[in-house]
């Protein structure tokens, strides 16, 4: 009976630890979940934004030619002035009293000149005579002209339409020559200037369209003209881009503002590739992406080099790739080239909730 007993406990084990063996190889190999997206070429045509800020199309200090004391300044800060306006000017007697006398000795010499002229035509003096009367009047007209000049100099003029920022001066202030006296923006075509990497600079050569907007005026598309990209980079390895406002609206901005400019354009892609921008991760100093194999259900590691960062979370990659592929977009920190992972599928618009 012992032994009966001893038989059938020994069964029972046997049987047990089989069935634990079973559940043990049946049970699945838990697998990370991961979100993937599809590989889209850059194409031929590209869109970039960057930031700006506007500028003055002309932003001037404006000084007399000559010295003297400031005798009033025509405009006051904030002024709206126009090309060719008075805005300030010295004290000119002194200028005045030394043209008159120059304009004294230049009718003397003309006189003598002309005398020397007849005489010389009626061969009464000698050719070395006519000469150095000739070149007395050409000194006294240069030397009247420069006089005349400077008394024009004591009158300070606007030099195109703007606004007045700063009176440096006032009236009964002496001044030097050059030294300014009134500060003067320029508001109309304001100009807008960003910074571009080397990667668009090298492209600059396809750029075809541009325009702006602005926080200020959403509802606004500002168009812009390409005034010139700086050959030199600077400290940041960025290369500067003027543009010119090509509307004329009523909303106009001033110079400041920041604004987004867009820049549109075509070329070879060079084998550029957008991916999401979650997809990169980095390793000692390089970038790699995970490609999704279906067949296999598996991720393969794939050195990138990243090109540039789209402000829509997009980054332009190049690297051995093409359009079509599947990349993995989240968890890319945690996985290892050849690990199995399961697909998170998207969300049924018609299975709200997951219910079925």
């Amino acid at each position: 009976m012992r032994k009966e007993i001893g038989y059938i406990l020994a069964g029972l084990t046997m049987m047990c630890s089989s069935c634990t063996r079973s559940e043990k190889q049946t049970d699945p190999v838990r697998m990370q979940v991961v979100k993937i997206d599809t590989v889209v070429a850059c194409g031929q045509d590209f869109v970039w934004q960057y930031p700006g800020r506007v500028k003055a199309a002309q932003d001037a200090r404006l000084a007399f030619r000559v010295s003297g004391t400031v005798a009033r300044v025509h405009v006051d800060e904030g002024d709206y002035v126009r090309k060719g306006q008075l805005l300030a000017e010295l004290d000119a007697t002194d200028y005045r009293v030394q043209l008159d006398a120059t304009e004294a000795e230049y009718q003397s010499v003309k006189s003598e000149a002309d005398r020397v002229e007849a005489l010389y035509k009626e061969n009464g003096i000698t050719a070395v005579a006519y000469d150095k009367a000739r070149y007395g009047m050409k000194q006294i007209t240069a030397k009247r002209e420069h006089h005349r000049n400077q008394l024009a100099y004591t009158k300070l003029y606007a030099p195109f339409n703007g606004y007045v920022q700063q009176r440096l001066f006032e009236g009964g202030e002496t001044v030097a020559a050059g030294m300014p006296v009134v500060s003067l923006l320029c508001t109309e075509h304001p100009e807008v200037e960003i910074s571009i990497p080397a990667s668009a600079y090298i492209r600059r050569d396809q750029f075809s369209t541009y325009d702006c907007v602005f926080d200020v005026y959403p509802e606004q598309v500002y168009s812009l003209e390409l005034i010139n990209v700086m050959p030199r980079a600077n400290a940041n390895q960025l290369y500067t881009v003027r543009f010119r406002l090509a509307d004329t609206k009523a909303d106009m901005p001033t110079p400041g503002m920041a604004t987004w400019v867009t820049i549109r354009g075509g070329g070879n892609a060079d084998g550029h590739m957008w991916v999401p921008g979650t997809a990169v991760a980095e390793e000692k100093g390089g970038s790699y992406i995970f490609l999704y194999e279906p067949k296999s259900g598996a991720v393969r590691k794939t050195p990138v080099t990243v090109e540039r960062l789209q402000t829509d979370g997009r980054a332009v990659v190049s690297g051995e790739l093409a359009s079509g592929m599947l990349v993995v977009t989240s968890g890319v920190h945690r996985l290892a080239d050849g690990d199995k992972v399961t697909v998170l599928q998207p969300k049924s618009e018609t299975n709200v909730g997951g219910l079925l």
